[in-house]
């Protein structure tokens, strides 16, 4: 029994020495892995705060906060410096005029400047076609005075009670067109956009759409077209003037229609109901 019970004493021994080995590596290797870290760490701190000014050789921080400051040393905490950095960048201002003030003439009477110039209240009780009073104000920018010679901001007009698009067409222009046909039954329209002349005041918006028979000129005039239908109509002259080749052809090689498409082509010249080949009318 004393024999078999020394080897197992001793292998235990052994297991107990193998076991209180490997607990010590593991202590070890855990204190190193901190070890490691914390140098890690420092490495970094010393890194970002290392770095120096090129023209003072003192390290510097970006800083957080929006004033640049020094702390003065004391006894407590001498070499503790923070330095902060701030960055003002000056954007200078610009005053941009706005595109109005080129219509609006300086010192002049308020109420004769043009309507681009001033915004006026909406007078509800006026009647449409009778002369109404509108109370209006200068826009930024604009100087104007009254009839004392005094410079207001604020000030009446008088205008015809009327929306813009209600005009006389003498007081707005339009665009033209030049595609549509002027000689045509029914006659044709096209839409056309107006624009109010600077001079006038209105109601609403001061440019519109609105409705145009066709009504331009190419040029062409209906006492020369008469003349060369009644001179050369038989060899087609009139129509070639009027830009209808097709047409001027064939009153050539016919020799007008032996003269009946010559004397009906001047009564449709004389009474207008043939016209230019472009559509437009005659001057």
């Amino acid at each position: 029994m004393v024999a078999l019970a020394v080897p197992g004493l001793s292998a235990l021994k052994r297991l107990c020495s193998v076991a209180l080995f490997v607990s010590q590596l593991y202590v070890f290797s855990g204190r190193a892995g901190s070890l490691m870290t914390t140098e890690h760490s420092k490495q970094q701190f010393v890194s970002t705060k290392g770095v120096t000014s090129p023209s003072t050789s003192t390290p510097y921080t970006r800083a957080t906060d929006s004033h640049t400051h020094t702390s003065h040393t004391t006894d407590a905490d001498r070499g503790r410096r923070k330095t902060g950095i701030r960055i003002l960048i000056h954007f200078p201002e610009t005053t941009e005029i706005p595109s109005y003030v080129s219509k609006c003439p300086s010192n002049g009477l308020c109420s004769k400047l043009p309507p681009d110039c001033m915004t006026c209240k909406t007078n509800f009780s006026c009647v449409y076609g009778k002369p109404a009073t509108f109370d209006c104000k200068i826009k930024p920018q604009i100087h104007c005075v009254d009839q004392r010679n005094n410079e207001v901001e604020n000030f009446t007009i008088n205008m015809t009670c009327q929306f813009c698009w209600q005009l006389e067409p003498a007081d707005y222009v339009c665009t033209n067109s030049t595609s549509c046909m002027t000689v045509s039954c029914p006659r044709q329209r096209y839409n056309a956009t107006c624009t109010v002349h600077d001079h006038i005041h209105c109601l609403g918006n001061r440019v519109f759409p609105k409705m145009l028979y066709c009504n331009w000129t190419g040029g062409y005039k209906w006492s020369t077209a008469l003349a060369l239908s009644i001179t050369l109509g038989g060899f087609g002259a009139d129509r070639f003037y009027l830009g209808q080749w097709r047409e001027g052809l064939g009153k050539l090689f016919s020799f007008g229609g032996l003269g009946i498409w010559t004397l009906i082509d001047v009564l449709l010249i004389g009474v207008g109901y043939v016209g230019p080949a472009d559509g437009s009318l005659y001057i």
